[in-house]
């Protein structure tokens, strides 16, 4: 067949050709590109990206726009506008651009933060490039590559298959199937279709066992995965978070509807101008709504993201912040995250315990690295600490070449290789080493209690078999048997120096630490007590098979550690974790974490780990360290504080103005204060909000998780409501029977009063303690508060006033309006106090735990056979960083 050189092939082409000819075709070979014809293809063929991240500041803006409150703010001004009410029109037009403008600001700030630091979020894949292996930017993949494919790592391309090594791909992002499909280097007829091309992998599906060489044929939106990845792109899951703010919303608009139909009633009995009927009544319905929530809730979770980011922790969506914050049990995997993650070899022994060299070359010999050195471009921590070890160099691995090697996966627990050597061929077997003694024969009773010794001593340990195997030419499964014990290899993994600290600082934050590992349960347990961590009770994957799920949900509560758990068991048990009623964080690196981090609220994963648990994850850690997640943890409560102090007061101290208002055009022969007046009130009270994001939050409310919690909402807008209602009621009795005001006078007035309770109640909301003296607001919140009380009160004073409706004020009125809002303040504070429970208050140091309600969110439900969930998570590796951008 004569194939025509050209920059890419589809894939469902070149799984019909041999692999030769598919090399010749890409005009590559076997050491792959180079690095001249690499810049110059990927020039012509583009990044490997299905799309570029993009902060489009248009796209901000319009949906800044789509806010049903401004559409209310627009149909004000058109309708004053058509009325003759000029200056209504014009003042509502730039209070609605002020808030639209209030709004992009922070929302496009929070975009790029967001761009910022996804451009710290990288996949890499294994490619040989003129013949060297390295490691590369998947983003820099171009048709002709050569890449390694490796164990837990997601497809970077589409790529025909030239060497496999048991490789199995999970394709369910693509076809639909939930098994994994077989590999093989062998062409597929013409026409085959995309679920049966098993001699290619494609991009974005993951390897679940094996490994394979493979070249690349088509990147980017030239892939299959690109070119269905517009069908994929399902919905993003709602947090709980998202989900209060929606109720939260609800609760608004259900009160915004009341009290403007009740307003506009009245106003049509008392047979006011049906005109001025209806502004005032938009003017009610937009005062009592918080217009700036969206923007207060973005730049709360856009500051705590460049916090974390600043401390190592990546969130990829803005709103998992509030879920991590609200974690109450950790699960977490043990090494490299209690421990030091680099593995020293401590001792090869033989089955009777003395030191050995010949168990070192065995273990040498299986194992998957690219290179000899087993540190660069593959391999695994085991086979790297081998290598690194004093007496590697003097293995004469040289004389054992390789013939076949069947990788390492999660079901079998161990690798092995057919090797050639002086004394002849042989299979040589490393892993687990529980199954691996249920494969040898002939087990000396010593070696049990050689292997229980180094367990108890915390040490990692790897069981290396061999038997003479002259008819083999190449392995599977059942060639593993009828094994001789060589002996152990044992590994040492210190504890980190700071994993104490951290997991006491996590139990201060009300977070009990779970260990759930691959490793032997006496590992487990020694790792915690050298934790200073009581381990309590121990559970095993052997147990777990045999418990029902009742029977294991009551277990899992009571369970400090889980270990030689499957895949399967980490997901079932962090689900039923969570069906216990608590919020659960999972904290994996590995393939065999995928399940878990599905199954958890919060999934978190670290720089390093493999693409698939990346993906998977909502928080990316920089380092693995506890500590680091602690920080997460408190921010994302400072950021959930923050943003219920905004509704706390906004709702309350607006529904009591709003009511306020109600009451007063029921009697009063004038409007109490003119539409555009009460919009900029609004919009006063709100710019001195925005330095909330930043205000210091008290320690009790970081000590333990918090919950949106509508009845309490609804009890500060009945508590605070009336009592702000009851001071505007004497205001209007002071300006109607003491002062005798005329309408600009009264609507003056009252406006002054208005603002400064609402703005200054924030002083005593914002804390459950007595504020300032135990309790101080950040110095920005401070300034901003004092500036909007300055301008309400200078605001009759100048030349704006009279287009506003304003009129000077009585100098008497000056000491009446600060003693009435230094009482009205008092009041708050005592009323506070019977909102709030008394520990709050009084014994802040020493926080009552709480219980959450049983919730159940079916997060599996968000990664079913459609493939939609994975595809979302799959967006960070299918797609090109750009500096400053963003995906939304």
């Amino acid at each position: 067949m004569t194939v025509t050189a050209r920059p890419w092939l589809p894939v469902g082409e070149a799984a019909g050709l041999p692999a030769a000819s598919v090399l010749q075709a890409l005009s590559t070979g076997p050491d792959g590109l180079a690095e001249a014809e690499v810049a110059r293809r990927r020039a012509a063929v583009g990044p490997n990206a299905v799309r570029s991240h993009r902060v489009s500041a248009f796209a901000v803006l319009v949906r800044q726009l789509r806010s049903p409150l401004l559409a209310l703010l627009v149909v004000a001004a058109a309708v004053s506008s058509l009325v003759g009410e000029s200056t209504d029109a014009i003042v509502i037009a730039v209070i609605l651009a002020a808030s639209v403008g209030l709004g992009f600001i922070n929302e496009y700030r929070a975009e790029r933060a967001g761009a910022a630091l996804h451009e710290q979020i990288r996949h890499q894949a294994v490619v040989v490039r003129a013949g060297t292996p390295s490691t590369v930017d998947v983003v820099d993949l171009v048709p002709g590559d050569v890449v390694r494919l490796e164990l837990g790592g997601v497809v970077p391309a589409d790529v025909r298959l030239i060497a496999t090594e048991e490789l199995a791909c999970e394709e369910t992002v693509l076809t639909g199937e939930s098994a994994a499909v077989r590999k093989t280097t062998d062409p597929v007829p013409a026409g085959t279709g995309l679920a049966d091309l098993t001699c290619a992998a494609l991009m974005g599906t993951v390897v679940r066992s094996g490994a394979a060489t493979g070249v690349v044929v088509a990147t980017g939106r030239d892939t299959a995965f690109g070119r269905i990845a517009a069908g994929l792109a399902g919905g993003v899951h709602e947090t709980e978070f998202q989900t209060g703010l929606r109720r939260f919303s609800g609760l608004l608009a259900w009160v915004a509807g009341i009290l403007t139909v009740f307003i506009f009633a009245i106003n049509l009995i008392l047979h006011r101008p049906l005109i001025d009927a209806v502004l005032f009544s938009l003017a009610i319905a937009v005062g009592i709504t918080p217009q700036l929530l969206p923007a207060i809730v973005t730049a709360s979770l856009a500051t705590g993201t460049r916090a974390l980011g600043a401390r190592g922790v990546l969130v990829k969506r803005l709103v998992c912040v509030e879920d991590l914050g609200n974690t109450q049990v950790l699960f977490t995997d043990k090494t490299g995250t209690l421990t030091e993650g680099r593995l020293t070899l401590r001792a090869a022994l033989a089955p009777d315990g003395t030191l050995a060299e010949r168990p070192l070359l065995l273990g040498l010999l299986a194992n998957e690295a690219a290179v000899r050195d087993g540190a660069s471009a593959g391999g695994n921590q085991l086979d790297a600490a081998l290598w690194r070890s004093p007496d590697a160099g003097r293995q004469p691995v040289d004389e054992y070449p390789r013939l076949a090697v069947l990788p390492f996966d999660h079901e079998r627990l161990r690798v092995s290789a057919l090797v050639d050597g002086p004394d002849g061929r042989r299979l040589v077997v490393k892993g687990a080493p529980e199954r691996m003694l249920e494969l040898c024969v002939d087990v000396p009773a010593s070696a049990r209690a050689i292997l229980d010794g180094e367990l108890g001593r915390g040490a990692r340990v790897v069981a290396v078999a061999s038997r003479p195997a002259p008819d083999l030419t190449d392995l599977n499964a059942g060639d593993e048997r009828d094994l001789q014990l060589d002996g152990f290899l044992s590994f040492t993994d210190p504890p980190k120096a700071g994993a104490a600290d951290a997991l006491a600082r996590l139990g201060q934050l009300g977070i009990t630490t779970k260990i759930i590992t691959g490793d032997h349960p006496v590992s487990a347990v020694f790792a915690c007590t050298d934790l200073g961590v009581s381990p309590g009770n121990v559970c095993t994957g052997a147990d777990i098979s045999t418990m029902d799920d009742e029977t294991l949900r009551s277990v899992v509560v009571t369970t400090t550690v889980f270990a030689r758990v499957s895949p399967e068991d980490k997901a079932r048990i962090v689900r039923l974790q969570r069906h216990a009623g608590t919020d659960v964080a999972f904290l994996g690196d590995g393939v065999n974490d995928a399940l878990a981090l599905h199954a958890a609220d919060v999934g978190i994963s670290v720089e390093g780990a493999t693409d698939v648990a990346k993906d998977a994850a909502d928080v990316i850690m920089l380092r693995k360290d506890l500590g680091v997640l602690a920080d997460g943890v408190t921010e994302g409560r400072r950021i959930f504080a923050n943003t219920v102090k905004y509704v706390l007061m906004a709702t309350s101290s607006n529904f009591g103005n709003m009511f306020s208002a109600a009451g007063a055009s029921a009697f009063l022969p004038f409007l109490p204060m003119l539409p555009s007046q009460i919009l900029l009130n609004n919009l006063i009270y709100d710019s001195t909000q925005i330095a909330i994001p930043g205000d210091r939050v008290d320690p009790e409310q970081l000590a333990r998780p918090a919950h949106w919690d509508l009845q309490q909402i609804r009890r500060f807008m009945l508590t605070f409501g009336p009592v702000s209602s009851l001071f505007d009621f004497l205001i209007f009795a002071i300006l109607l029977q003491v002062l005798h005001a005329g309408q600009s006078e009264f609507q003056t007035g009252w406006f002054v009063e208005s603002l400064a309770t609402q703005i200054l109640v924030v002083f005593v909301i914002r804390t459950h303690r007595s504020p300032f003296w135990r309790s101080r607001p950040s110095r920005v919140l401070v300034a901003t508060v004092l500036a909007g009380v300055v301008v309400a009160a200078v605001l009759p004073y100048t030349p704006l006033a009279g287009p506003l409706g304003f009129t000077r004020l009585p100098a008497v009125y000056a000491p009446i309006v600060i003693v009435l809002v230094l009482t009205y303040l008092f009041l708050v504070e005592i009323a506070k106090r019977h909102l709030f429970h008394p520990e709050d208050i009084r014994h802040p140091e020493s926080p009552r735990a709480t219980t959450r309600p049983h919730r159940v969110r079916r997060r599996a439900d968000r990664f079913s056979a459609t493939g939609h969930g994975r595809a979302a998570r799959l967006r960070m590796l299918l797609t090109r960083p750009r500096a400053g951008a963003a995906e939304r």
